[in-house]
């Protein structure tokens, strides 16, 4: 019976891609691709970085394995030798993993969790398929691309899929957006201590102009942000982690957000004309790259965390916000995670 490794992780990015594409996989009796009997779905991840509390009791998988690795960046001489010696060993055992469950193709979405399972697919002849989050390619993402039967990236003319997993929710939402009515500030649920401050500074002129505030301020900062607002008398929906993300949206009419991969796309299907202010350490600068990959279309602003300029990003509620937002109804395919589940069953 052949099977279906999925890999990679160490962060929610990572993750969520997994995540949803296992979902698509499995489905339900009428929509999913294959059932857990027939195509087992094996997953290999790490014990660092947060795999093992996203599956490791997920039991739609048959076999879950978390290899002690760690990412080789930065590390000391010694470290970096310790972390090559971990996935080498973790790599060898990958192989042995690839003959036992006989695996028709492995599923990678980077990161290093991913490093072992993936180049095992090299070494053994395995269909490699490549999920890739951000503009920026990912290091291993980067260095495995030219062994990979299909690469998979929303923003590469070459890409075989364009389509990015997210929730139907989001496309479902999309509605067009003119007058600025609502403004969303998602910071993430960790919260962005810029975000917060330019909502904060904004809120008096949003509020004269009779702008309603919506406000992801992160889990640790509910508390003060909505102090702050009550100090200025000024009404607002603050919240940190939620599950109704997709219905704040759908509420707005402009966001002001970071760039991560799955808040930029879930933007994108709901329509909505957003300001980027992307992640300043992100990894190879890779927030900006999503955000100019939307700019260069003419669907976003961006700005750099250190050059917000307040009465600039108020200017940009007076523009007519229907053009960008009917352009980001055509930016972003439907069925991602269904379409990648499609592919990875007919390798």
């Amino acid at each position: 019976m052949m099977s279906i490794v999925m890999t990679g992780g160490g962060t929610g990015g990572h993750l969520t891609i997994i995540k949803a594409v296992k979902e698509a996989l499995i489905g339900s009796s009428e929509q999913g691709t294959v059932s857990r009997d027939e195509v087992p779905l094996i997953y290999v991840g790490s014990t660092k970085g947060q795999d093992k509390q996203w599956f490791g009791d997920d039991n739609d998988f048959s076999e879950k394995y978390f290899f002690e690795t760690r990412g080789v960046v930065n590390q000391g001489t010694l470290g970096k030798v310790k972390s090559l010696f971990m996935m080498f060993k973790a790599m060898l055992q990958s192989i042995k993993i690839l003959r036992t469950h006989k695996a028709s193709v492995v599923f990678c979405v980077g990161g290093f969790s991913a490093a072992p399972m993936a180049f095992a697919a090299k070494l053994t002849g395995t269909p490699l398929v490549i999920h890739e989050q951000n503009a920026a390619l990912g290091s291993l993402n980067k260095l495995l691309k030219p062994y990979a039967k299909y690469f998979i990236s929303s923003y590469l003319e070459e890409s075989p899929l364009k389509a990015y997993p997210i929730k139907q929710v989001f496309f479902d939402n999309a509605h067009v957006r003119s007058k600025v009515k609502t403004v969303i500030f998602l910071g993430g649920s960790q919260g962005a201590r810029a975000i917060n401050n330019l909502a904060l500074e904004m809120a008096p002129k949003l509020q004269e102009k009779g702008i309603k505030i919506i406000h992801q301020a992160g889990v640790n900062n509910i508390d003060e942000v909505k102090k702050a607002y009550d100090a200025l008398g000024i009404e607002a929906e603050v919240f940190g982690f939620t599950t109704k993300l997709a219905a704040y949206m759908n509420e707005a009419d402009f966001a002001i957000a970071r760039s991560g991969a799955s808040t930029l796309w879930e933007l994108s299907a709901t329509a909505i004309p957003t300001l980027y202010i992307p992640y300043p350490y992100a990894a190879s600068d890779h927030q900006y790259y999503n955000a100019q990959f939307l700019v260069e279309k003419n669907l976003a602003w961006v700005m750099r965390e250190n050059e917000i300029d307040v009465s600039k990003v108020l200017t940009l509620l007076d523009e007519d916000m229907s053009g960008k937002s009917q352009g980001l109804m055509q930016s972003i395919e439907k069925d991602g995670s269904q379409k990648i589940a499609k592919l990875l069953t007919q390798i």
